[in-house]
């Protein structure tokens, strides 16, 4: 199937790595032009040379610390200096933060931060793009939402999810898509780190419906049908991406 993706720009943040890096090979592949931002270099520049490698068209790369107070400003700036206008954004950014229930106000600040702050920040200044063109697609990575102990990632992924909600309401009129996509247990350094050796499969066997953890190929593949015009009628959704793992019906 053809995502009519060919020529469209796309940012990409925590692109290095995991979930990000899939993504933004993804895109590549169906013809985007990929803004690729993320704090390491190396794995950057690792980055561009197996998206041109594998046929996609050289990415535009950005070393930036996104929670840095002028991150998303410099990220938008250097977006639109490179792409002239960004057609997809696609917030991935982020990571685990549990903590103890008096964790100290920097903890939960920095959790926030990185988790929700930023991506609504880098959001809204993109937005005059997005709504000048009346078109775009923004699509925010979520996560687990169940919680065992006090997670400040957790709480800033709710929050991502009610914020993206509302924000499908008022840029629909606009012809502006905005989903979430809410990853399970995808095989990544951070889930091998807590699930080491054989835990993964007794995992696996016991609350996963497809029986293994999955590949950060399975998360861009939906993250890239999200945004491609082929999904131009989906917005304010949470799309699972989990092999059955979570058991609720609604």
């Amino acid at each position: 199937m053809d995502l009519h993706l060919n020529g469209k720009t796309a940012v990409v943040t925590g692109a290095s790595q995991g979930i990000g890096r899939a993504i933004a090979m993804a895109l590549a592949a169906e013809g985007a032009k990929v803004f690729a931002t993320a704090r390491n270099e190396a794995l950057l520049a690792s980055l561009a040379d197996d998206i041109v490698a594998a046929g996609g068209a050289e990415p535009v790369l950005l070393a930036q610390d996104f929670v840095a107070d002028d991150g998303p400003r410099r990220i938008v700036d250097a977006a639109l200096a490179q792409l002239g206008h960004v057609d997809i954004l696609v917030n991935n950014a982020g990571g685990s933060r549990p903590m103890g229930v008096d964790a100290p106000e920097a903890q939960w600040l920095e959790g926030m931060t990185l988790n929700f702050d930023r991506h609504r920040q880098l959001t809204q200044a993109l937005l005059p793009n997005f709504l000048e063109r009346k078109a775009g697609a923004i699509v925010s990575l979520s996560g687990n939402l169940e919680p065992e102990v006090v997670n400040a990632a957790m709480v800033a992924k709710a929050g991502l999810v009610v914020w993206s909600k509302g924000l499908s309401e008022q840029l629909g009129p606009h012809g502006i898509t905005v989903n979430c996509v809410q990853p399970g247990l995808i095989d990544t350094a951070q889930i091998r780190r807590l699930y080491p050796g054989d835990e993964r499969r007794k995992f696996a066997e016991r609350e996963i419906a497809l029986r293994d953890f999955g590949e950060p190929e399975d998360v861009a593949n939906v993250v890239t049908f999200l945004v491609s015009p082929r999904a131009r009628y989906i917005t304010g959704t949470v799309t699972v991406v989990d092999g059955g793992m979570r058991r609720y019906s609604f």
